[in-house]
């Protein structure tokens, strides 16, 4: 069974690629990950955030020294400790060593979203020996005076720096909260994105009631997979970059599902967590099974039979299904 596919530039044996997390960190992780079969993976994010406080922690650090002594064995800035697991020098050499671990291509990670020296990262993931990037676009808008335009706009001037600063295939991770995403992503695609990922998860918190602190983050489920499914059909075909659905792949029905939809690749984290790197080769396997059942000769033959383009009932993507679906509830 042929269950190869395109992305990023790369010829990749099947689509299931473990997405940016703390799997990567680990070199036995990430060489378990590529026993298992994974034909790519993206190690995890780069925060702007932090490469901003490591330059203005040694910015004062350097400017002023009137109370220091030259001899001091700790004068440099350390990162906050427990806040980042790897600090910008760190997640370089990580790359390195990650590069020297495994043969399979290597996608780093930058998120962020506002213009300013720490996009010159970009640069120096690539020179680290990262095979492509990967830029996630994570914003909660919380100002009331900055309207959606200014938001994309910025956006947008990002895509295109880091595009100027690096040669790498560049993906872009998007939220699905765009007042016109459509339009955006077209938009992305002409700043400079070679891919699209569907989409990045923005954690909602919950509170202990008891301990007055906010609850950490749950992983994902399949419940999650339908909005992905719904924007990766109306895309495909109609934006000219590779798409891929990251958030609600559970199962190898899942997979089959963002494929039909339009998926070149599926991004893999949530079930990796919970169940270990060889849950992969199950996950594989499972993938081939259903295209053998259902009679397929590839991957390549159902990806896109369920997007707008080619849907029977291109409605299921528009207002009239909504319509349907609340006339048809029954209690």
């Amino acid at each position: 069974m042929d269950l190869s596919t395109r992305y990023l530039g790369f010829e990749l044996r099947h689509p299931l690629i473990p997405g940016a997390s703390p799997m990567g960190d680990s070199l036995d992780t990430v060489k378990a990950l590529e026993d298992a079969g994974a034909p790519m993976i993206i190690l995890r994010s780069l925060f702007e955030e932090q490469i901003k406080g490591e330059e203005m922690a040694t910015y004062r650090s350097l400017e002023e020294p009137a109370n220091s002594f030259a001899e001091a064995s700790d004068y440099l800035p350390r990162s906050t400790p427990g806040l980042f697991k790897l600090g910008p020098d760190e997640y370089l050499d990580q790359i390195e060593k990650v590069r020297r671990a495994v043969a399979i291509p290597l996608v780093g990670s930058l998120n962020g979203v506002t213009l300013g020296g720490w996009l010159e990262y970009a640069r120096l993931i690539e020179q680290a020996g990262a095979d492509a990037l990967e830029l996630n676009l994570y914003q909660l808008a919380t100002d009331p005076g900055l309207s959606g335009d200014q938001i994309e706009e910025q956006a947008l001037a990002v895509i295109a720096e880091v595009r100027k600063k690096t040669t790498l295939p560049l993906s872009v991770k998007l939220s699905p909260f765009y007042s016109a995403l459509a339009n955006f992503a077209q938009r992305a695609a002409d700043a400079g994105a070679d891919a699209l990922v569907l989409f990045n998860r923005l954690y909602q918190p919950d509170i202990d009631l008891e301990n007055l602190e906010m609850i950490r983050i749950n992983l994902s489920s399949s419940d999650e997979l339908n909005l992905r499914l719904r924007w990766v059909a109306i895309l495909f075909g109609r934006v000219k970059t590779n798409l891929s659905v990251s958030g609600g792949v559970h199962l190898p029905t899942d997979a089959v599902k963002a494929v039909m939809a339009g998926a070149d690749s599926v991004q893999m984290v949530s079930a990796l967590l919970r169940r270990g790197p060889g849950y992969l080769a199950e996950m594989v396997d499972g993938l081939e099974r259903w295209l053998e059942e259902k009679e397929y000769d590839s991957l390549g033959q159902m990806r896109g039979s369920m997007s707008l383009l080619r849907c029977p009932d291109p409605s299921a993507y528009e207002r009239a299904n909504y319509s349907r679906m609340l006339q048809s509830w029954e209690a």
